[in-house]
């Protein structure tokens, strides 16, 4: 019995939905997109080094405008909780810090 293996080069495209099981408006590829992509990486390629930094900057435009960016009632109520927890543990450790302030002293007899 010969077991066969799944070719690496596979692509399985998924696409993700909303709440509502809508598909998202993810844009699809143009068939004949193959040989562009060969023609625009020999372009780059010409470019040298500044087409590297244009082509970095380019990537991380498209990265950003991939981001869920949280609402504004949802980044204020994020940063309620930070600073709430930040001001418990500067309490928290204020008093342990007094603490042990007292039995050093108690032991130590000051």
């Amino acid at each position: 019995m010969v077991a066969t293996k799944k070719d690496s080069r596979t692509v399985t495209r998924i696409s993700a939905s909303d709440a509502r099981g809508s598909a998202s408006k993810a844009k699809q590829p143009a068939a004949k997109s193959a040989p562009r992509k060969a023609l625009l990486s020999e372009r780059k390629r010409s470019l040298g080094p500044l087409g590297a930094i244009g082509g970095y900057f380019k990537g991380a435009w498209v990265e950003l405008r991939q981001v869920h960016w949280p609402t504004r009632s949802a980044t204020w109520s994020l940063t309620g909780a930070v600073l709430l927890f930040s001001a418990f543990f500067v309490v928290f450790i204020t008093a342990l810090d007094a603490g042990f302030k007292f039995v050093f002293e108690q032991i130590l007899g000051n």
